[in-house]
């Protein structure tokens, strides 16, 4: 995980970005410049002509940065080390305004892990927002569902968002409460 604070950037092919806080897909052309001033969890906020762009690690590579490997398990892998590498993916998530994961964020309230008969396995994950009007809200939950279905021998998540019981500050975790100064 890496931190950018205004790196200068230029787009080096054409990339589709979401615009950040309204949630709105766009194109980005090759050759605009800005900076990156978010880079965790291998996607981007990039600052281009006065707004604020999510830029998926996908494709990193119009940054001129590298994409992120997805994860592995070992073979002889257990069902702990699946759920630990599910929540590893799920703090791989951002809100692309604040710089805390999603799970300190305390925006997780469940993560259930079933197995099927062929031995695959499905997530069900109920998770909130910070607000019920969020516009990056479908970007949010589109990333927790890309990055726990990267988990080998995840066949699907199933998010679910739900606002009861509505966030609020102190679901943070202690550590993200100190790193935003809340104490």
């Amino acid at each position: 995980m890496f931190r950018h604070e205004h790196e200068p950037v230029t787009l080096t092919r054409d990339v589709e970005a979401i615009m950040v806080p309204s949630g709105i897909p766009v194109t980005l052309r090759t050759g605009k410049t800005g900076f990156i001033t978010q880079a965790l969890g291998g996607s981007f906020t990039v600052y281009i002509e006065g707004n604020l762009f999510r830029i998926s690690g996908k494709d990193a590579d119009a940054l001129g940065k590298e994409v992120i490997a997805p994860p592995e398990l070992p073979p002889d892998a257990t069902d702990a080390d699946v759920e630990e590498l599910v929540w590893e993916q799920m703090r791989s998530c951002y809100d692309p305004e604040i710089p805390i994961n999603i799970v300190d964020l305390g925006l997780i309230y469940s993560c259930e892990i079933k197995r099927e008969p062929d031995g695959d396995r499905v997530v069900d994950i109920k998770m909130t927002l910070t607000a019920p009007g969020c516009g990056m809200g479908d970007v949010l939950v589109r990333d927790v569902k890309e990055k726990v279905e990267l988990v080998p021998t995840v066949k699907r998540a199933d998010i679910e968002l739900v606002f009861d019981p509505p966030w609020n500050r102190s679901m943070m975790s202690e550590e993200a409460r100190l790193q935003i100064g809340m104490f």
